[in-house]
Protein backbone atom coordinates (compact mmCIF):
# COMPACT_ATOMS: atom_id res chain seq x y z
CA UNK A 1 0.00 0.00 0.00
CA UNK A 2 1.26 3.77 -0.88
CA UNK A 3 1.20 6.05 1.80
CA UNK A 4 -1.61 8.14 -0.42
CA UNK A 5 -4.03 5.08 0.25
CA UNK A 6 -5.29 4.02 3.06
CA UNK A 7 -8.34 0.90 3.41
CA UNK A 8 -9.75 -1.50 5.62
CA UNK A 9 -10.84 -4.77 5.29
CA UNK A 10 -13.66 -7.06 6.92
CA UNK A 11 -15.68 -10.31 6.43
CA UNK A 12 -19.15 -9.87 5.79
CA UNK A 13 -21.78 -13.59 6.38
CA UNK A 14 -23.52 -12.79 3.26
CA UNK A 15 -23.11 -13.65 -0.52
CA UNK A 16 -20.54 -11.42 -2.75
CA UNK A 17 -24.04 -10.57 -4.66
CA UNK A 18 -25.73 -9.80 -1.77
CA UNK A 19 -23.17 -7.08 -0.62
CA UNK A 20 -22.23 -5.88 -4.10
CA UNK A 21 -26.23 -5.40 -4.43
CA UNK A 22 -25.92 -2.93 -1.57
CA UNK A 23 -22.86 -1.22 -2.89
CA UNK A 24 -24.48 -0.67 -6.03
CA UNK A 25 -27.52 1.17 -4.71
CA UNK A 26 -26.38 4.32 -4.14
CA UNK A 27 -29.45 5.39 -2.29
CA UNK A 28 -27.24 3.39 0.60
CA UNK A 29 -24.48 4.95 0.86
CA UNK A 30 -25.29 7.55 3.52
CA UNK A 31 -26.38 5.02 5.62
CA UNK A 32 -22.84 3.61 5.07
CA UNK A 33 -20.79 6.41 4.90
CA UNK A 34 -19.78 6.44 8.81
CA UNK A 35 -18.46 10.17 8.68
CA UNK A 36 -22.06 11.57 8.10
CA UNK A 37 -21.07 14.01 5.53
CA UNK A 38 -22.85 12.10 2.74
CA UNK A 39 -26.61 13.28 3.30
CA UNK A 40 -28.55 11.20 0.37
CA UNK A 41 -28.54 10.00 -3.07
CA UNK A 42 -29.79 12.64 -6.10
CA UNK A 43 -30.68 9.98 -8.33
CA UNK A 44 -33.16 6.78 -8.48
CA UNK A 45 -30.89 4.52 -10.75
CA UNK A 46 -28.18 1.57 -9.30
CA UNK A 47 -24.96 1.14 -10.80
CA UNK A 48 -24.95 -0.46 -13.33
CA UNK A 49 -21.26 0.18 -15.81
CA UNK A 50 -18.38 2.01 -15.56
CA UNK A 51 -18.60 5.64 -16.99
CA UNK A 52 -21.94 6.19 -15.16
CA UNK A 53 -22.51 9.47 -13.36
CA UNK A 54 -24.37 9.60 -9.98
CA UNK A 55 -24.75 12.37 -7.66
CA UNK A 56 -24.60 12.65 -3.82
CA UNK A 57 -26.08 14.98 -1.59
CA UNK A 58 -22.78 15.91 1.10
CA UNK A 59 -22.44 18.17 3.97
CA UNK A 60 -19.51 19.38 5.58
CA UNK A 61 -18.71 21.68 7.93
CA UNK A 62 -15.32 23.11 6.59
CA UNK A 63 -16.65 23.74 3.07
CA UNK A 64 -18.16 27.34 2.21
CA UNK A 65 -21.50 26.23 1.92
CA UNK A 66 -21.95 23.70 4.29
CA UNK A 67 -24.34 21.71 2.20
CA UNK A 68 -23.14 20.88 -1.28
CA UNK A 69 -23.51 18.11 -4.32
CA UNK A 70 -21.08 15.88 -5.84
CA UNK A 71 -20.92 13.67 -9.24
CA UNK A 72 -19.21 10.77 -8.81
CA UNK A 73 -18.19 8.62 -12.10
CA UNK A 74 -17.91 5.19 -11.91
CA UNK A 75 -14.38 4.07 -12.91
CA UNK A 76 -14.46 0.26 -12.33
CA UNK A 77 -17.99 -2.00 -12.04
CA UNK A 78 -17.68 -5.96 -12.16
CA UNK A 79 -20.20 -7.21 -10.06
CA UNK A 80 -19.73 -8.77 -7.86
CA UNK A 81 -16.25 -8.57 -7.17
CA UNK A 82 -15.34 -4.63 -7.94
CA UNK A 83 -17.28 -1.11 -7.71
CA UNK A 84 -15.20 2.00 -7.85
CA UNK A 85 -15.74 5.87 -8.07
CA UNK A 86 -14.06 9.19 -8.24
CA UNK A 87 -15.97 12.13 -6.77
CA UNK A 88 -16.60 15.20 -9.00
CA UNK A 89 -18.08 18.45 -9.41
CA UNK A 90 -18.88 21.22 -11.85
CA UNK A 91 -16.34 24.42 -11.63
CA UNK A 92 -19.10 27.53 -11.55
CA UNK A 93 -19.44 28.06 -15.12
CA UNK A 94 -18.51 24.63 -16.93
CA UNK A 95 -20.50 22.17 -18.24
CA UNK A 96 -17.41 19.64 -17.76
CA UNK A 97 -16.90 17.60 -14.55
CA UNK A 98 -14.11 18.58 -12.90
CA UNK A 99 -12.22 15.62 -10.38
CA UNK A 100 -10.32 15.90 -7.23
CA UNK A 101 -7.74 13.21 -7.20
CA UNK A 102 -9.40 10.87 -4.86
CA UNK A 103 -11.36 7.71 -5.74
CA UNK A 104 -13.45 4.96 -3.21
CA UNK A 105 -12.91 1.43 -4.48
CA UNK A 106 -14.59 -1.82 -2.74
CA UNK A 107 -13.14 -4.96 -3.80
CA UNK A 108 -15.22 -8.23 -2.80
CA UNK A 109 -13.90 -11.89 -2.75
CA UNK A 110 -16.09 -14.59 -2.06
CA UNK A 111 -14.49 -16.86 1.17
CA UNK A 112 -17.44 -18.90 1.40
CA UNK A 113 -21.21 -19.03 -0.53
CA UNK A 114 -22.39 -17.00 2.14
CA UNK A 115 -19.00 -14.96 3.70
CA UNK A 116 -17.37 -12.44 1.68
CA UNK A 117 -14.06 -10.57 2.24
CA UNK A 118 -14.60 -7.33 1.31
CA UNK A 119 -11.73 -4.39 1.69
CA UNK A 120 -12.15 -0.42 0.97
CA UNK A 121 -9.36 1.61 -0.13
CA UNK A 122 -9.71 5.35 -0.08
CA UNK A 123 -6.70 6.63 -2.75
CA UNK A 124 -5.54 10.34 -3.10
CA UNK A 125 -2.72 9.77 -4.79
CA UNK A 126 -3.65 11.71 -8.11
CA UNK A 127 -4.60 14.96 -6.14
CA UNK A 128 -3.02 17.85 -7.84
CA UNK A 129 -0.39 20.25 -5.68
CA UNK A 130 -3.10 22.70 -5.13
CA UNK A 131 -5.68 21.03 -3.33
CA UNK A 132 -3.02 19.79 -1.11
CA UNK A 133 -2.06 23.53 -0.35
CA UNK A 134 -5.81 23.39 1.83
CA UNK A 135 -6.79 20.00 1.97
CA UNK A 136 -5.24 17.19 4.63
CA UNK A 137 -5.34 13.78 3.38
CA UNK A 138 -7.04 11.49 4.27
CA UNK A 139 -9.60 14.32 5.17
CA UNK A 140 -11.01 11.82 7.87
CA UNK A 141 -9.74 10.06 10.98
CA UNK A 142 -8.11 6.64 10.15
CA UNK A 143 -11.25 4.42 11.67
CA UNK A 144 -13.54 5.84 9.09
CA UNK A 145 -13.17 2.93 6.92
CA UNK A 146 -13.51 0.27 9.38
CA UNK A 147 -17.14 2.18 10.34
CA UNK A 148 -17.90 2.31 7.26
CA UNK A 149 -17.90 -1.56 6.48
CA UNK A 150 -19.47 -2.22 9.94
CA UNK A 151 -22.65 0.26 8.18
CA UNK A 152 -22.07 -1.89 5.06
CA UNK A 153 -22.29 -5.16 7.08
CA UNK A 154 -25.49 -3.84 9.06
CA UNK A 155 -27.09 -3.11 5.79
CA UNK A 156 -26.16 -5.99 3.98
CA UNK A 157 -27.95 -7.88 7.46
CA UNK A 158 -31.04 -6.12 7.02
CA UNK A 159 -31.51 -7.15 3.43
CA UNK A 160 -31.37 -11.11 3.89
Amino acid sequence: MSDETVSATTTIEASTDAVFAVLADPARHAAIDGTGWVQGSRDDAPLTHAGQIFRMGMFHPDHPDGTYEISNEVLAFDPPHLVSWRPGYYPEGASELAFGGWVWRYDLGRLLPERTEVTLTYDWSAVGPEPRTYLAFPPFPPDHLASSLAHLADLVALTR
